[in-house]
């Protein structure tokens, strides 16, 4: 296929009297090609009709039904309809009449002024924490007029881990914008969808202190805030490749290092400076900050346990060990896990992210236990069987290594046959068993009666 331009040259080197081949050579095409303009003139010829295309209602049908897969039209063209197309065929004609494509609409434009939007959204991301594999939420706040970006990761997002993030957003900003665009996720949105939803009580006070207020696009128009849209992919590819990462704090600590040294101070093309630049002209029109910013927490409520534990999404947090058994409250920041008696703050401690059934124990909470120690030596029915014959001390010996613990039960037991019995026929029992090996202390004593059986029974 050649251009117009090409054609109309060819028409006016053949009116200069100029040869199909010198054409051809000079213009580097084919001599047919030069014949066929000469032929038909500036208009190209009419492309040549399908011998397939009678078919193509049917085709129109079977698309819908096989949602777009080309090669089961092809089979149930020949299955159901006994209509033979070769695939290359069968795939001009689609293509030719448009179908199996959305066709692309006119796209607008969003313009800005300094300090009238802000755009917020959350995007998974796989990264490599302390050497494991772990799906996290990206988070990002961006200025619609500069593009200035805040990015931040949390191992989920629910409402507290949005207000933690939108506080150090704001923060960051040193200032917020007069609204801002998110998407129509229940975290912030209570119901409805779009612009008129209503906001959840909560994320509605929030946006007051920090004179902002949360406004959803329409659903299935995520162009309403590509300012924070575009950011996901860069930040996949650029801050995370090549990064390694020990805990949430030091990813935290490096997203904001990218934000600062990387991502802002970058020229952009449709700005034509940076985002750092932009702020500049940006930051005058910001709203104020409050004079002091309200902690964000979660509170709950957890009574002591019997080991001096509270407990806290599945991992464990000392407290005194004098207040088992109390009602504590329990307030959950970002970084940290306070406990209060009443208005009292009881401790602190660092709060546990990464890990699952954890303990964690503040020094000076739980003080030893003194139990009464366990005894040492043997026991006091050894000490009064043994000394006196050796095989009685051999067979006391063997006895206990046979029996569970130090073997006291059974000491006592041959204690109170020696004390019941007559010395000598106690001794011939012991010596017998140790010769064939018998601490069935059942067949001692039948041993020992059978020994005395003469002395103090009339058997006659």
């Amino acid at each position: 296929m050649i251009t117009p331009a090409c054609r109309q040259i060819i028409l006016e080197m053949a009116e200069k009297d100029v040869g199909i081949r010198k054409i051809a050579r000079t213009l580097k095409v084919s001599r047919n090609t030069v014949r066929d303009v000469l032929t038909n003139g500036s208009t190209p010829a009419a492309a040549k009709e399908s011998q397939y295309g009678k078919h193509l209602p049917v085709i129109k049908e079977l698309l819908r039904e096989c949602r777009g897969n080309t090669v089961r039209v092809q089979e149930e063209l020949a299955a159901r309809h006994d209509i033979i197309i070769p695939y290359q065929s069968l795939t001009w004609v689609i293509r030719k009449e448009g179908l199996g494509k959305t066709k692309k609409k006119r796209a607008g434009e969003y313009v800005f002024a300094p300090g009238e939007e802000m755009q917020h959204d959350t995007s998974p991301h796989n990264i490599i924490l302390s050497g494991n594999k772990v799906k996290a939420q990206c988070a990002a706040l961006v200025l619609a007029y500069s593009r200035r970006i805040y990015v931040q990761y949390y191992p989920c997002f629910t409402r507290f881990e949005c207000r933690v993030f939108l506080a150090k957003a704001f923060a960051f900003m040193d200032g917020t914008a007069e609204k801002c665009i998110i998407d129509n996720t229940h975290v912030i949105v209570a119901d409805g969808v779009g612009p008129d939803a209503i906001i959840t009580s909560e994320m509605e006070h929030f946006g007051r202190i920090y004179q902002t207020t949360f406004e959803p696009h329409w659903l299935n128009d995520p162009n309403r805030k590509a300012r924070v849209e575009r950011p996901f992919h860069y930040i996949e590819n650029n801050f995370i490749p090549g990064r390694t990462f020990r805990d949430w704090q030091d990813l935290n600590n490096q997203a904001v290092d990218w934000c600062n040294n990387v991502s802002n101070p970058k020229h952009k093309r449709s700005l034509r400076m940076s985002p750092d630049a932009a702020y500049i002209i940006e930051k005058p029109s910001l709203r104020l900050l409050p004079p002091v910013s309200p902690p964000v927490y979660k509170s709950f409520y957890r009574v002591v346990d019997i080991q001096g534990y509270i407990h806290l999404e599945t991992n464990r947090y000392s407290v005194p060990h004098k207040l088992v058994g109390e009602k504590l409250e329990v307030q959950k920041h970002w970084d940290k896990v306070l406990i209060y008696d009443k208005h009292s703050k009881v401790t602190e401690h660092k709060r546990i992210m990464d890990k699952r059934d954890t303990r964690t124990t503040l020094p000076g909470h739980h003080p030893p236990l003194y139990r009464k120690a366990s005894h040492q030596g043997p026991a006091k029915e050894e000490l009064l069987l043994t000394g006196a014959n050796k095989e009685l001390d051999l067979y006391v010996q063997n006895l206990k290594k046979r029996s569970r613990g130090r073997g006291v039960l059974n000491l006592r037991r041959l204690l109170n046959l020696q004390r019941s019995y007559p010395a000598e026929p106690f001794m011939a029992g012991v010596s017998k068993a140790l010769q064939y090996g018998l601490y069935d202390l059942a067949r001692l004593e039948n041993i020992i009666l059978d020994n005395i059986a003469g002395d103090f029974f009339d058997l006659s």
